[in-house]
C-alpha cells in the first residue's frame, strides 16, 4: 500500500478553485492524499492557489510540474482540448491520472492513453463517475427488473445556457476570481457535448449498456457570446441532437444544446411499455434508492452527499462528485480498489460524441468502435 498519494493539479481554473483544491486541502484526507503541486499558465494564478490552499509547489508550466513537482498522480483540470497531450505527458512521466470530463476528444487518443497506462501499470480514473451514484444503480436495476415493462426509448442531455459566463469565480478582480470561460465555446473540446451532455451519456450508457451506432444533426447556433463586456467568437458546435441505437430497436435521443432541456438535470428519462422513469420518479412517484432519505433531507445538493467519500466538511463545498472521482483514484493507487469510473467507459462516451459529429458532417449513420 502507498501511504499518501501526492497529487498535482493541472489548472487552477473554475473546477479546481471551486472543488478540487478546497476538498483536497481538508485535513481529513491527508492520511491518504496531499495536495503537492499546482500549475496554471496565467501569471500568478498557481501561486495564489498554492497560498490559499497550502500547496507546497506551484508552477506556470505543466512540464515543470511533472519534472519538479514530486507528485505521484495528476488531476487534469485544464481545458478539454489539452487533456490528451497532458495525459500522455503524465503517463510518460510515470504518474497516475484523474481526468476531469471529458478525458479526450477522440477515440484514438483514448486508445493510446489506455494502452500506455496498462503497459506502465498506471491507473486512470475518468470523470464523470455517474455509475457511482446510487440512484443510477437503482434505475439500472428497475429497468432490468421490468418495472417499466419493455424499455422502448430513452432521452438525456443538457444545455449550455449562460452558466459559465455567470459562475462566481469569473466575476471578481483577482486571478482566482476572474477566470475566462471562452475556451468552452471553441474547438477543440468546447461545446455542451464534451462539457455537460457527457454526464448524461455516462449515466445513459451505464444504465443501458454500450450503444451500437449513432446519427446526428449538429452545428453552431450562437455565433458570438459576451463575457464581462467583451465579445467572444464561437466555433464549437453548441446545438446537437443525437439518435443512439442500442440494438433490437431500442433507441435514445441525446442532446447538447445552446438552450432548453427536456429532461431533469443530467438524469435520463426512460420510456417502457408499462411505465416511465423520469429523473427520480417511477410513474410519477419517487422511487427508493440507497441514501434517498439523506439526499432528500439536504435539498438539491443532497444527491452529492450519498457518494462514498463525501462526508463531514466535504458536504457543501461544491463539485463533490469530482472530489469523489479523485478519491476513487486515490483508493485504487493505495490499496488496489478499482473504480467503475473507468477510462474504457469514458472512451465509449467519447466514441458516441465523436461519431455524432462525424455523422452530422457526412449525413451517414456511424457504427461505434468501442465497448466497456
Amino acid at each position: 500500500m502507498t501511504d499518501v498519494v501526492r497529487m498535482g493539479v493541472a489548472g487552477a481554473g473554475s473546477i479546481a478553485v471551486r472543488g478540487i483544491l478546497p476538498h483536497l486541502a481538508l485535513e481529513d484526507v491527508h492520511d491518504r492524499v496531499r495536495l503537492w503541486a499546482v500549475c496554471d499558465p496565467v501569471p500568478g494564478r498557481a501561486e495564489a492557489a498554492a497560498a490559499k490552499f497550502g500547496i507546497p509547489h506551484h508552477f506556470t508550466s505543466y512540464e515543470e510540474m511533472l519534472a519538479h513537482g514530486d507528485v505521484d498522480a495528476v488531476s487534469i483540470a485544464s481545458p478539454i482540448g489539452l487533456h490528451y497531450d497532458q495525459g500522455a505527458q503524465a503517463l510518460a512521466a510515470g504518474k497516475h491520472l484523474h481526468f476531469n470530463k471529458t478525458m479526450t476528444t477522440t477515440v484514438d487518443e483514448a486508445d493510446e492513453l489506455i494502452a500506455t497506462a496498462a503497459a506502465k501499470d498506471l491507473r486512470i480514473v475518468a470523470s464523470p463517475g455517474e455509475m457511482i451514484r446510487p440512484h443510477n444503480q437503482r434505475i439500472r436495476e428497475l429497468i432490468k427488473e421490468g418495472a417499466i415493462g419493455t424499455l422502448v426509448w430513452a432521452a438525456c442531455g443538457a444545455a449550455f445556457g449562460t452558466y459559465h459566463e455567470k459562475e462566481r469565480v469569473r466575476q471578481g478582480d483577482d486571478v482566482l476570481s476572474n477566470i475566462d470561460p471562452s475556451w468552452y465555446y471553441r474547438k477543440p473540446g468546447g461545446g455542451p457535448l464534451y462539457d455537460m451532455t457527457v454526464y448524461a451519456l455516462h449515466g445513459l450508457t451505464g444504465i443501458l449498456g454500450p450503444a451500437r451506432r449513432v446519427t446526428a444533426m449538429s452545428g453552431t447556433r450562437i455565433k458570438e457570446r459576451e463575457f464581462r463586456g467583451k465579445a467572444v467568437q464561437t466555433d464549437a458546435d453548441d446545438n446537437t441532437l443525437i439518435s443512439i441505437d442500442f440494438g433490437d430497436a431500442c433507441f435514445a435521443l441525446a442532446y447538447g444544446t445552446a438552450a432548453g432541456r427536456v429532461t431533469e438535470g443530467f438524469m435520463g428519462s426512460y420510456f417502457g411499455t408499462a411505465g416511465t422513469i423520469e429523473g427520480l420518479k417511477l410513474n410519477g412517484e419517487p422511487f427508493d434508492w440507497a441514501g434517498r432519505d439523506l439526499a432528500d433531507a439536504h435539498g438539491p445538493s443532497g444527491r452529492q452527499y450519498v457518494l462514498p467519500h463525501v462526508v463531514g466538511a466535504h458536504r457543501g463545498i461544491g463539485e463533490e462528485h469530482v472530489y469523489e472521482d479523485i478519491m476513487q483514484l486515490v483508493d485504487w493507487i493505495r490499496d488496489g480498489t478499482s473504480s467503475v469510473a473507468t477510462a474504457e467507459h469514458a472512451r465509449h462516451v467519447i466514441d458516441i460524441i465523436e461519431s455524432a459529429y462525424r455523422a452530422a458532417e457526412t449525413g451517414q449513420v456511424q457504427d461505434l468502435r468501442t465497448t466497456f
